[in-house]
């Protein structure tokens, strides 16, 4: 990056309402690798999608005609299932990219899942099978949940007893985010997904959406009210309690049960268990004991 891109770092010159500075320091701290932030990022943000599915897959002409962030997909049942970012190619492909910082939510059952979802979501009633497109599920994960010590991997259903493939034209892939050092394309990138400060990142697309979301003042103080709510949450139950049970055990139940209501909402944004678990200050099981039952609400 040049030194002049150290603009994207800057603070917010003024915010009204004022933002809290441990706030501050949260979003600052945020990386297109926290689900939510990557949401807010690339929303409608079609360069950005096209730069990343473009490196993934290896095809540079890849262009990208629409995005949305957090999809909803219903299922054969009318429930809708949410995509992290749904995006549609020229060609009409379909495209679902997963940020998944606990191995938990990679599951293999859950990419053939969200891969039954695309299809039932294209097939229209009375055309050819032979027009349903490709699609692609790829799970951007913090850890190697595959442990193969592979940068990326490509899933393909294979005709057993042979060397061939079966053709459907679904692909999952996962993506290995622990493979960031080196100079291939894909370990730029996996760098500046784990990156908080744009100005040392290596795409100026990318650099540039995420300084924009951490300096703007409207974009600051919209992300800033996700967590000015768990701090009122906190202050409310906590001032409850207090009067009826004495500041200790007070402020401890009021804590606890503000972090699993705030947690709920959440999980709700897209934010990764590990995250929510260092902001709400509740255990990590506690946590995604809480995605279980979100999950079984939502679907």
């Amino acid at each position: 990056m040049k030194p002049d891109d150290q603009k994207h770092h800057a603070q917010p010159a003024s915010l009204s309402p004022p933002v809290r500075p441990e706030i501050m320091r949260w979003i600052q701290r945020l990386r297109l690798i926290d689900d939510y932030f990557m949401q807010v990022c690339f929303q409608d943000c079609i360069e950005c999608v096209e730069l990343v599915l473009r490196i993934i897959l290896d095809k540079p002409d890849l262009v990208v005609q629409r995005v949305s962030a957090q999809k909803s997909l219903a299922n054969l049942y009318g429930q809708g299932s949410r995509l992290d970012i749904f995006a549609v190619d020229s060609e009409n492909r379909p495209y679902d990219i997963e940020i998944q910082r606990a191995s938990r939510g990679a599951q293999p059952r859950r990419a053939r899942f969200y891969s039954s979802l695309l299809d039932a979501n294209q097939k229209e009633t009375g055309k050819d099978y032979e027009l349903l497109p490709e699609s692609y599920v790829i799970f951007i994960t913090e850890r190697d949940v595959l442990r193969l010590g592979q940068p990326l991997y490509k899933i393909e259903r294979q005709i057993v007893g042979t060397d061939k493939l079966f053709c459907d034209g679904a692909h999952i892939i996962y993506v290995n985010g622990e493979m960031r050092e080196g100079d291939t394309a894909l370990a730029r990138l996996m760098h500046d997904f784990f990156c908080a400060n744009p100005a040392e990142m290596h795409y100026e697309p990318l650099a540039h959406v995420t300084g924009f979301h951490k300096t703007d003042s409207k974009e600051v103080v919209k992300m800033s009210s996700t967590f000015e709510a768990f701090a009122e949450e906190i202050e409310k139950q906590t001032s409850a309690k207090y009067l009826a049970q004495g500041m200790e055990q007070g402020m401890a139940q009021g804590m606890e049960h503000a972090g699993r209501t705030f947690a709920l909402k959440l999980l709700a944004d897209g934010f990764s268990c590990e995250d929510i678990a260092r902001y709400t200050a509740l255990p990590l099981d506690t946590v995604l004991e809480l995605a279980a039952q979100h999950r079984a609400e939502s679907n």
